[in-house]
């Protein structure tokens, strides 16, 4: 019996199936500052303007690289470069040959499951452009580069911060 297409390698995923790895948590969506001098990566609340907060979906995904020129594309070359993915990223989990988490919606069956583990950025951040007027540094948090708790495969059960 052959695999399901996210438990093969990723080279050999077609557009399609490359594209339903993604769970919808948009959390790739977040803006994220570097230390300069440590390189240590934060996340922030703040997300871009074209993600709609409700759902944690991109409004215009089809069109978001023209309309957000720095939005980056995830894709077979690029993901092995992108280690600020968040940990429960699909692209990052399968790039690094570990399995999808129950609550995927290719496993559950179910898109809403991504929400239900508290790995969804919906309702959790708000859109660059209605954010209040502060320092970026105050919206930084650290959850997004994070397993929630209950979201934790049993394997990555255990530490507060697993890498």
């Amino acid at each position: 019996m052959p695999l399901p297409f996210w438990e093969r390698p990723l080279a050999t995923l077609d557009t399609a199936e490359w594209e339903a790895l993604c769970d919808g948590c948009g959390r790739c969506c977040l803006h994220k500052l570097e230390d300069e001098d440590s390189g240590e990566l934060v996340y922030t609340w703040l997300a871009c303007r074209l993600l709609d907060c409700a759902t944690g979906r991109c409004s215009d995904y089809a069109d978001r690289t023209r309309k957000v020129p720095d939005c980056l594309r995830v894709d077979i070359h690029t993901v092995a470069e992108y280690d600020w993915l968040p940990p429960t990223c699909a692209y990052r989990l399968r790039h690094q040959d570990q399995p999808l988490p129950n609550w995927h919606p290719l496993i559950s069956g179910d898109p809403d499951t991504v929400r239900a583990a508290g790995v969804s950025v919906a309702g959790r951040v708000v859109r660059e452009d209605e954010a209040p007027d502060l320092p970026l540094v105050d919206f930084v948090v650290d959850w997004p580069g994070q397993w929630p708790r209950s979201a934790r495969p049993a394997a990555r059960r255990g530490p507060a911060n697993p890498s």
